[in-house]
């Protein structure tokens, strides 16, 4: 009986594991750089898979059309063990055409997708620009000097390491209505004496706390990472978890129907502010200045370096705030996306709001970018569509390169980040974009 029982409860393992595990929603092109010209016809494949191996028997919702547009093709269709493959149709002007694949299992809905390009490179953007567009911003700007920094630095000793110093840093800047307001950040800056680049990092949208860039000043750079909320960078994360969800909710369309109340107007003249700052560092080399972000950060690299002169090389990735009119001429608009909603309460579409809008569409920044630049995005972003992305870069006069990771959406790949951050060094480093 004792072996019996102990044999009985060696077994039962064996027939009582249960198995979960997440399923990949694949989808490709037929073209493997995803291009296509006009007119030609694109085959999307669409495959499913859970712990490698393909699942067949279930079916796949597929959708395709314009990114960010209803779609021309809805259907739904059983997958085979290696996939199906479908007619996505073509599109006569430049633009993307993309294929969003779901799936049903175990409850829950898995999702994938691909976008096809057609001569991108040819994309011409849906915003004006304001005749009086420099005239605005020079006005701007002349606002801006008249304020006195009166920065404020404060030690972050547990922010730096042995070779590089950190600061908490407060800086006036322009506010609403005349009134002056503060512009924060994190300050990290090489020990060793010497002249060090400088590098401006402004963040993506959202609210949340920073904590510098030290392996950047452990590397030569003196590096100023700042937020863009006018209130410090180094609180707790409850504070800014409760004014994203409270008065910092939709902080993107802030004063929209006024180009000279919009929340932008400061946001774009503090990042202008913050090189005053560093530009004034006794450490700096008196030459190399460069920016770099991405998303809302991307934009406002692009933005810094159209607004200052001192600028000499930004980096950007997947640019937000760029041809955000494109919804009104029924094509993707840029994030935030406030011209989406043709009515209802989420709707911007009035006559003002796209008048402020030209004032701080990234297109009318980059139309005047002159100094060289690396820009990186992906193909399947749904933040930043790339229609959007293309219809700023296309414009840039300057020096510019494109660096592409087609597969990603609104994130990066480790492969990505280490070519930009090669490219931002080297720049820094020489005052030369290399190749």
């Amino acid at each position: 009986m004792l072996r019996f029982a102990l044999l009985t409860v060696l077994a039962f393992p064996l027939v009582a594991q249960d198995r979960i595990g997440a399923v990949q929603v694949r989808v490709s092109t037929d073209r493997s750089d995803w291009r296509y010209d006009l007119g030609q016809p694109v085959r999307f494949r669409i495959a499913a898979v859970q712990d490698g191996h393909p699942l067949s028997g279930i079916k796949a919702t597929y959708r395709i059309g314009p990114e960010m547009m209803p779609p021309v093709i809805d259907r739904t269709a059983a997958l085979a063990a290696d996939g199906i493959t479908v007619e996505g149709g073509s599109m006569n002007e430049p633009g993307f055409l993309r294929c969003i694949a779901t799936v049903e299992q175990n409850g829950r809905t898995y999702r994938g997708l691909a976008t096809a390009a057609f001569h991108p490179e040819e994309i011409k953007p849906t915003q004006q620009d304001p005749a009086d567009f420099d005239t605005f911003w020079a006005d701007g700007k002349a606002a801006l000097a008249k304020v006195p920094m009166d920065a404020k630095v404060t030690p972050l000793p547990e922010y730096g390491h042995a070779e590089a110093d950190c600061y908490h840093v407060n800086l006036q800047n322009v506010g609403m209505g005349g009134a002056p307001s503060r512009f924060y950040g994190v300050l990290c800056e090489p020990k060793a004496p010497g002249k060090y680049p400088a590098l401006l990092s402004v963040p993506g949208a959202g609210v949340r706390p920073y904590r510098g860039m030290a392996e950047m000043a452990g590397r030569g750079v003196i590096a100023f990472q700042v937020g863009i909320h006018g209130i410090p960078v180094t609180m707790d994360q409850s504070v800014y978890d409760s004014l994203g969800a409270g008065a910092l909710a939709g902080y993107s369309a802030f004063g929209l129907d006024n180009r000279d109340r919009y929340y932008y107007r400061r946001v774009y003249l503090g990042c202008v502010r913050a090189n005053d700052f560093l530009t004034s560092h006794p450490k700096w080399d008196g030459v190399n200045l460069a920016v770099t972000g991405g998303s809302q950060g991307g934009a406002l690299a692009i933005v810094t370096a159209a607004l200052d002169s001192r600028v000499r090389g930004l980096a950007a990735y997947y640019p937000a705030l760029s041809d955000v009119t494109g919804y009104l001429e029924n094509r993707a608009g840029g994030w935030p996306h406030m011209f989406r909603a043709a009515e209802g309460p989420l709707s911007h579409r009035s006559p003002d709001k796209i008048e402020t809008s030209r004032y701080y569409d990234v297109v009318n920044f980059a139309r005047r970018v002159k100094v060289p630049g690396l820009y990186s995005w992906g193909f399947n972003d749904e933040t930043c569509p790339p229609t959007t992305m293309y219809s700023a870069y296309n414009v840039i006069p300057g020096r510019k390169k494109l660096l592409l990771a087609l597969e990603t959406g609104h994130n990066t790949v480790p492969e990505q980040v280490a070519k930009v951050q090669e490219w931002l060094q080297t720049f820094l480093q020489t005052g030369s974009p290399g190749n």
